[in-house]
């Protein structure tokens, strides 16, 4: 019993176009998920309120960042390690209250570094994204809890209450920068330190711990958004930067301590020099092979039995015993005579006619009904065909045969 097989083109639920566009759509999409995933922490704004140079806020020092850059300083924000031209410029530390203590220790950075005390208790603001709200200052031990442990040692940070407005002087006498105005100015006072910026009371706001190059600025008023509202405290401010740091040296802002350290990975390592030669190379011979595939490949072969039933399958196995014997050529005489056998049955030619006298009357039908070969000729032809001239006899004797059945009808 044999399985029945359904007549036409198999059709797909989709064609192949179809198919190749949500291919390449998946590609795409994957590879952009892949590259924004691997530079997710270079994306991140960082407008979060923080007291960072990322954040706008008025806690913030976004606005002194932004500020350097309008008037052509070299700033730099690091999320990692230092290039080579920043080794030797100001490092500027920011910690919030609550974090570890600042490490000072950095391989890649050689010149002076300036510590700026947190001061502010904030929340973020409930309907403008990357504001705060102020809830007060934080306690003189959170602040100081930021430095290491050699630093604040019997080193004391004092507060004065009120709106106060505060005139910077060098321990000389000469005054420094312009008029500002702070709201609960802080100020420092220990044993090892070295006064850089005095108030108008005699009060340590900028101090340099013995002859290291690292500063401690005891009030972020002086740096931040809201110290940088007024002109005076613009100028103030790029002043204080200018004092501790070489001319033409860059400013680095660092924001690693925020959680903005842009972290290594393998994604990174294959997108970036040397190796994103290499990655192309890979991608443009992925692009090729499935080129390949998709020209070379058609709609998948309908699977067939493993043994053959019915007529085709005893020609298919008779024709590979032929092939095996290398006997095709002597075939066609044989298939000659089959041919005209047929063809004189089915136009009634006379009974009786040997082999001459058939093959004369066939050729005399020939002429009769307009065929465009003769029996003789086709005959002669297949005793003379070659392996290669098999399937072109073959088709003229079937179509002779056709046109003096159709030419007696």
């Amino acid at each position: 019993m044999s399985t029945p097989q359904s007549s036409g083109k198999s059709s797909g639920m989709f064609s192949p176009m179809t198919m190749l566009v949500l291919v390449l759509v998946g590609v795409i999409s994957f590879t952009g998920l892949a590259v924004l995933s691997a530079y997710a922490p270079e994306l991140r704004k960082g407008d979060d309120g923080g007291g960072h140079a990322l954040s706008r806020s008025s806690v913030g020092f976004g606005a002194l960042s932004r500020l350097l850059s309008l008037m052509g300083e070299p700033v730099l924000t690091s999320r990692g390690d230092l290039p080579t031209s920043a080794e030797e410029g100001l490092l500027v530390l920011t910690p919030s209250a609550g974090m570890s203590p600042v490490p000072l220790e950095r391989n890649d950075h050689i010149g002076p570094t300036l510590i700026v005390l947190p001061k502010w208790m904030s929340t973020p603001h409930p309907k403008h994204r990357g504001w705060v709200t102020t809830l007060g200052g934080n306690e003189a031990g959170q602040a100081l809890s930021v430095l290491p442990a050699a630093l604040r040692k019997d080193l004391k940070l004092n507060e004065a209450g009120g709106r106060r407005t505060i005139r910077l002087r060098r321990p000389n006498g000469e005054a420094f920068g312009a008029p500002v105005t702070i709201q609960a100015s802080r100020t420092l006072t220990g044993p090892g330190w070295t006064p850089v910026l005095l108030d108008q009371n005699g009060a340590t706001v900028l101090a340099m711990h013995g002859d290291s190059w690292t500063y401690v600025l005891a009030d972020p008023d002086y740096l931040d958004t809201q110290g940088l509202k007024t002109a005076e405290g613009a100028l103030t401010a790029v002043a204080m930067l200018n004092l501790i740091r070489d001319e033409g040296s860059p400013v680095v802002f660092d924001v690693t301590l925020h959680g903005f350290k842009r972290t290594r990975s393998l994604m990174r390592l294959i997108l970036e020099p040397p190796l994103v030669g290499a990655t192309l190379v890979a991608a443009a011979l992925a692009l090729l092979a499935g080129a390949q595939a998709f020209a070379r490949f058609g709609p998948p072969l309908r699977s067939r039995r493993a043994v053959a039933l019915g007529k085709a399958a005893l020609a298919d196995n008779t024709a590979g015993l032929v092939r095996l014997a290398r006997r095709e050529h002597r075939m066609a005489p044989l298939y000659a005579r089959l041919i005209q056998a047929s063809a004189a049955r089915a136009i009634g030619a006379p009974r009786g006619l040997d082999e001459l006298e058939l093959e004369a009357f066939l050729d005399r039908v020939s002429r009769i009904v307009g065929a465009t070969h003769t029996y003789s000729a086709l005959a002669e032809r297949a005793r003379a065909a070659s392996p290669s001239d098999l399937m072109a006899v073959a088709r003229d004797l079937h179509t002779w045969k056709q046109e003096l059945i159709r030419g007696r009808q």
